[in-house]
């Protein structure tokens, strides 16, 4: 059993990605073809960082810094190999090389197999989703659809090793990224804190596995996010986010609060535009950010539903693109909406973990 202690906040880096999408659901039963793939990239592996003058000198300057064992420090990190298909996987798709399509997008999460597995994570959890809705104020088909988006319940966690895909991310983060510097900034960070934690619990460095962004687990936490918001929820003295079902829905719904979960407000509301007459240019220009009342909302074009009128907070119009040819969906995202984007950057991954947690609590009823 794989298991991550609880670490204080001042061990972290100050930078936390949001979770990764573990891929495409796989059939029940079989391997998925998802998992076999990723192996055969995992095997994929390059040259060793224990040559790199760049990698040694970062092991010694964390050395320094979190007090660890510098030969230790050297060691590991000499034992992660370049993983040579993972820069590419970091960078943006090129421009022009599709629509973005809603429907498409959740199509691949609030279908069948999740659904089924939802059903049955709430089943098997129902009294721990109910003790976190009460700690933290977060309900249970959000944190159903967190999990089931991102790794079907656990079943997809990815296989490509931690310490590889970090090592990877942070010497050799593609300089073609619009944004290299800050995002292999990001990455050397996320391999700092994992190199401490794993340096502190005296665990295999090697052992643990995850995307090829080094997230872990059922929720897909970095490493800095593991030092922030993990919570042993079970209270066996250890936090499991691999195995454990208890302490990983106590994580997210900690995540959640964390970044100012509301509790009791809607994550969005209905809302109907004329695209010919709303003033979209403005609506849409903070994106995800809420910064319109409801009275700007109509003002500018954009008829919200009854609920929507009555709220008192922020708005923002989320615009959700169907593709070349048919006309783009909307809603209006509260400050709950743009609380889930926090977990990833995405309306359209919102969207699909509202969904799908949705959709789990339906099929419950059935």
């Amino acid at each position: 059993m794989r298991s991550f202690p609880f670490l204080p906040l001042a061990l972290c880096a100050s930078l936390a990605l949001p979770a990764f999408d573990a891929g495409a659901a796989a059939k029940r039963g079989d391997v998925p073809r998802a998992t076999k793939q990723a192996a055969k990239r995992t095997a994929a592996v390059g040259e060793s960082y224990a040559g790199r003058a760049d990698a040694m000198a970062f092991a010694d300057d964390i050395a320094a810094r979190q007090n660890l064992n510098a030969a230790w420090v050297r060691a590991t990190l000499g034992q992660a190999r370049l993983l040579p298909n993972v820069p590419r996987l970091m960078l943006p798709a090129p421009a022009g090389s599709g629509a973005k399509n809603w429907a498409a997008y959740r199509s691949r999460f609030v279908e069948p197999i999740r659904i089924g597995a939802g059903v049955r994570f709430w089943r098997d959890n129902a009294a721990t989703l109910a003790r976190a809705e009460r700690d933290f104020g977060v309900p249970a088909e959000i944190i159903v659809g967190i999990v089931g988006v991102e790794t079907i319940y656990g079943r997809q966690m990815g296989s490509f090793r931690v310490l590889d895909a970090l090592a990877t991310l942070a010497f050799d983060f593609p300089q073609a990224h619009p944004r290299a510097a800050q995002r292999q900034a990001f990455f050397r960070g996320e391999l700092e804190n994992f190199l401490t934690q794993e340096g502190r619990t005296h665990a295999d460095p090697t052992a643990p596995v995850g995307s090829y962004a080094g997230a872990m687990g059922m929720p897909q936490f970095m490493p800095s996010s593991i030092a922030k918001y993990a919570v042993d929820y079970d209270g066996d003295g250890r936090i499991d986010l691999v195995n454990d079902p208890q302490d990983v829905i106590g994580s997210v719904a900690n995540y959640f609060k964390a970044f100012g979960w509301q509790p009791g407000l809607p994550a969005i509301y209905g809302v109907r535009v004329d695209a010919a007459r709303a003033q979209l240019p403005v609506l849409l220009a903070p994106d995800i950010v809420p910064s319109f009342s409801a009275d700007a909302f109509v003002a500018g074009g954009a008829q919200l539903d009854a609920d929507g009128l009555r709220h008192r907070g922020l708005l923002a119009l989320i615009e959700l693109q169907n593709g070349p040819s048919a006309p783009a969906s909307y809603v209006a995202g509260t400050q709950n909406f743009y609380v889930i984007t926090r977990y990833n950057w995405s309306s359209y991954y919102a969207m699909a973990v509202l969904e799908l947690g949705a959709a789990v609590r339906a099929a419950m009823a059935q």
